[in-house]
């Protein structure tokens, strides 16, 4: 791998010479370390100005809506979040919501929206939706309160609509009034909303789809009465509730799904046949660019078929487009693009091994492949019908890195694409609706993210935030001790590459032979090795004077199929296996001490852990497990059956062999167990469960539990304690000589 150590050395020799070591109290405080970060951005439909959000210098975590004006170069704030709400009261659902969309941790303005002539903005807070003129944004005005989720604006600007106590609204904004589209929203009954395990496995964010034309709104009607309840303690410092919740655990059975079509301006209602078969998943809903054909994606429950179906929306008359199937599981994407100059529509497809794009005619006939070849594809970006060009995001240079290139639409460069990003490293890029411009986020080890505007083809057109680690940047103090990454590749048992990275100590003697501080995942729809910039803990605990490794094992994202598919079946086996396979390279290593490593994992990598452990105590000296999933008859059903295969019942062998507790015999090692007594994702459940088996078994551990904390321990105190506690553990339990 390409690791730029010369430009990095000169880089370190130019920083400031007054450094400071980091701390845990700094990596925690105000401002935030990567300095002046920005996230949401958007190009305005008028291609007039760039908006962002961006946390306050006081409070990294409070964000305000910040614009690029393109005319005057000029960057200002737009929305001040703390005007609009001074004082957040957040619902229990509106909190639930945001732990499942990871932004449990912000406040202020999380989302907006452009109006398509792009002179407006609609703005949610809080439970309040706000529209603001862009030209005047201090003049923001309240359309709609209660506990509002979901807000937007309709394609032709006709209408803002927005879910409200289980049911959907639209206002028309010609007129300002207010029309409750649906009435039986209450109870176990959900109108435009995505259920549970679609917002958390499914990625499904909205819950109903407009027309291009604004002619109607299909939506999301679920029912969850069929859905078992846990009944949860959600136990607080100073009181404990008790919550009864729907959760469809493997083998249980889904809510009851309909999709339904709406007219905004009258209510009138239409009902779409999903088949014979009710025990499925709904899994997207799109319109094609005429507004004459609503497109659903339904998957069976095995999640090994998944059909592309066509609906006239004046008659409900139906046609199958497309069917995927695979014998493990058909992964699911966003990349349906429906073209309006020609009558056709993009799909992405992994049916060769790779995820690649594909050209249909709107009667499903395949016209030819846009993307082929030993790579992949991550996702479409933006498609120029103009210019013929689809532009994606690809690690096809690198493993650990994602570029942004430029295809062809008819297919002509379809083995080589045109690389648009130059720089190597982590690119998230932006376009604009035409295709035309777009905004790069750019980092990679020793760089913060910076980012850019540029045209199509990647020439600058201007920096946003330069974000230069000099002067009175947050990280500038730090810089001369920021200690490069290395990346190479292990083979695993079956000769497939995985990527590491490796941070070694700092004053590091290769003489010398230092404990292992390794950062594990392991679980499907992730990848932790990259060349971004760097988590800070990590680069923490180098400083401290540990080797800090990270492995992706087989099973990790935005590989091939042949890699992720191993895992099917049988969760963990594999994948300790390719974390003891790197475990044993390093134990090789002359700097190592193999006698003092220690593992650490969160969710799926507090599984990971405490599998670890268990599989190979001999060589783990101590692990620290966070919100682990010990029994995966306890977690959701379509994350734990996609990579199952099978539900408890069905298979109740696989399951035992595929959690801790049948392996726990083998855990000898100094284990940290913590969880947050509130966690709605991986349920408390499975650390009760552990603390049961451990004490059963005589095996001494310790234990921590936060009250009120959901699966991310999200508060700034509860991390701040959370990583000080492991930094605590680790060094304990590896470092003895410093205790």
């Amino acid at each position: 791998m390409r690791l730029l150590f010369c430009l990095l050395a000169a880089f370190l020799a130019a920083a400031p010479a007054s450094a400071e070591r980091l701390t845990l109290d700094r990596i925690h405080a105000d401002p935030a370390l990567s300095g002046p970060g920005v996230r949401a951005l958007r190009v305005s439909p008028d291609g007039e100005r760039v908006t962002f959000l961006r946390g306050r210098p006081d409070n990294q975590f409070q964000l305000d809506l910040w614009e690029y004006n393109m005319k005057d170069k000029t960057t200002h704030r737009l929305v001040d979040s703390k005007k609009l709400v001074p004082n957040e009261n957040l619902s229990l659902e509106e909190k639930a919501r945001r732990e499942r969309m990871r932004t449990a941790s912000l406040s202020g303005i999380l989302s907006y929206s452009w109006s398509p002539d792009g002179k407006q903005l609609l703005v949610p807070i809080a439970g309040d939706l706000y529209l603001v003129d862009a030209a005047h944004p201090e003049a923001a005005r309240k359309v709609a309160s209660g506990n509002v989720i979901d807000p937007k604006i309709s394609p032709k600007g006709r209408y803002v609509s927005f879910v409200r106590d289980q049911n959907l609204y639209v206002i028309d904004l010609s007129t300002g009034q207010e029309r409750q589209l649906t009435t039986d929203g209450k109870d176990t009954i959900h109108n435009g909303e995505a259920e549970f395990v679609a917002q958390e496995e499914m990625d499904q964010k909205t819950g109903y789809y407009w027309a291009p034309d604004d002619s109607a709104i299909a939506y999301r009607r679920y029912d969850e009465a069929p859905v078992p309840v846990a009944r949860r303690f959600e136990i607080f410092a100073d009181r404990t509730e008790v919550i009864d919740q729907r959760y469809p655990a493997a083998g249980d059975p889904n809510v009851v799904i309909d999709l339904m079509v709406v007219n905004p301006a009258t209510g009138a209602q239409k009902k779409v046949d999903l088949g014979s078969e009710k025990d499925i998943y709904l899994v997207r809903a799109d319109w094609s660019a005429d507004s004459k054909t609503l497109v659903y994606q339904r998957q069976s429950r095995d999640q090994k078929r998944l059909d592309l179906v066509a609906v006239d929306a004046a008659t409900l008359s139906q046609r199958p487009l497309l069917t995927e199937t695979s014998t493990t599981w058909v992964a699911i994407h966003d990349d349906l693009r429906f073209l309006s100059k020609k009558k056709a529509f993009i799909w992405a497809s992994e049916r060769s091994g790779r995820n690649h794009l594909y050209l249909y005619d709107l009667n499903g006939k395949l016209l030819h492949p846009i993307s082929s070849g030993e790579w992949g594809v991550d996702n479409v970006l933006a498609v120029d019908e103009d210019a013929g060009k689809v532009y994606i995001a690809s690690n096809k240079d690198a493993l650990t890195d994602k570029q942004t290139y430029a295809l062809n639409l008819d297919g002509s460069n379809a083995a080589k694409p045109v690389r648009i990003t130059k720089t190597d490293g982590w690119h998230d890029d932006t376009f604009a609706k035409n295709g035309k411009i777009f905004v790069d986020t750019f980092s990679d080890p020793k760089t913060p993210a910076q980012v850019s505007i540029r045209r199509a083809d990647g020439s600058m057109v201007e920096w946003l935030e330069r974000n230069e680690v000099k002067g009175d940047h947050p990280f500038a103090k730090y810089m001369p001790d920021l200690l490069p990454t290395e990346f190479g590749t292990i083979k695993s048992k079956d000769g497939q590459d995985m990527v590491y990275a490796m941070i070694k100590p700092a004053n590091f003697d290769p003489a010398k032979r230092y404990p292992v501080f390794l950062t594990v995942y392991g679980g499907p729809h992730s990848q932790q090795v990259t060349r971004g910039w760097g988590n800070m803990f990590k680069q923490y605990m180098a400083q401290q004077g540990f080797v800090v490794f990270t492995l992706d094992n087989r099973g990790s994202s935005r590989r091939e199929r042949k890699f992720t598919d191993v895992i099917y079946g049988e969760l963990g086996k594999h994948e300790v296996e390719d974390q003891v396979t790197g475990i044993d390279w390093l134990a090789k290593q002359s700097f190592v001490d193999s006698k003092r490593i220690g593992v650490f994992g969160w969710s799926y990598g507090g599984f990971m852990t405490l599998r670890l452990l268990a599989a190979a105590s001999d060589k783990i000296a101590a692990g620290v497990s966070v919100a682990p999933v010990t029994d995966w008859s306890l977690y959701d059903t379509h994350y734990t059956e996609q990579f199952m295969g099978s539900t408890p019942k069905s298979n109740p062998e696989a399951y035992k062999q595929s959690g801790v507790f049948a392996h726990l015999d083998g855990l000898k090692s100094k284990l940290l167990l913590v969880h947050g007594m509130a966690d709605d994702n991986v349920l408390f459940t499975n650390t009760t469960r552990m603390i049961d088996a451990l004490v059963n078994r005589n095996v001494q551990f310790e234990l921590m539990t936060y009250p009120g904390a959901k699966h991310g321990i999200s508060s700034r105190a509860g991390q701040r304690h959370v990583y000080g506690m492991i930094e605590a553990f680790m060094k304990k339990n590896l470092m003895p000589e410093q205790k």
